[in-house]
């Protein structure tokens, strides 16, 4: 049966599972569910996800829903192929690394860039206005998110250490369209998160991903 993805090209959390199924040089089909008609609602769809929220991936028998979870699957299963995102071979240090820098993607640097692309970017495309005032407060909260970040990556190539991980990975999405805002200075205007998302945006799987976003 192979791989499949039901998702929808435009949504972030998507994105985050068919950049790993790229980074990996994984073959998958992508099962197009349609938000605006409430296909995520259905009981079809219920008994992937019973959140009735996309992504969902479907391997044989196995479905799993939550894009950083199946992200984890991914990697872990697919970790001869291409390469080793979750570092299986490093020491402790990077492996601690690796999993505090997950779990920051989720927690604290996840939630602020989420509310921001969506008051400029999503919430006017289900026809919304965006509120300036709302826009400002959640670059603030982002703002102070990316100076931890300026820091550690003023001593660190990636996120991990040295390597490139799913660390990295996982926040590259929205990073990806906040770079297509007037926000994108929260970016440009720290050298280190910069030249970051200079590297790993000119991946080769990246631009894959990226090049299917119709955005």
């Amino acid at each position: 049966m192979g791989l499949k993805v039901y998702g929808l090209p435009l949504s972030t959390n998507t994105v985050r599972v068919v950049a790993a199924l790229n980074e990996k040089g994984l073959e998958y089909e992508l099962v197009p569910i349609d938000l605006r008609t409430g296909a995520h609602k259905q009981p079809s769809f219920l008994a992937l996800n019973p959140f009735g929220q996309i992504p969902v991936l479907e391997d044989e028998d196995i479905v799993l829903f939550e894009s950083r979870a199946i992200n984890r699957y991914i990697v872990s299963k697919c970790k001869e192929t291409g390469p080793d995102l979750l570092r299986s071979g490093a020491g402790a240090k990077e492996t601690a690394a690796l999993e505090v820098w997950l779990e920051v993607e989720s927690q604290h640097f996840g939630p602020p860039i989420a509310d921001l692309v969506f008051e400029i970017l999503i919430k006017p495309l289900f026809g919304g206005a965006t509120d300036p005032a709302t826009v400002e407060k959640h670059a603030e909260k982002l703002g102070k998110v990316l100076d931890v970040y300026e820091a550690h990556l003023s001593k660190n190539k990636y996120l991990a250490g040295g390597e490139f991980t799913l660390a990295d990975l996982n926040h590259m999405p929205y990073t990806h369209y906040l770079m297509k805002t007037p926000k994108a200075d929260l970016v440009t205007a720290r050298p280190h998160v910069l030249a970051w998302w200079q590297e790993v945006s000119a991946r080769p799987a990246w631009k894959k991903t990226a090049a299917g976003i119709p955005l």
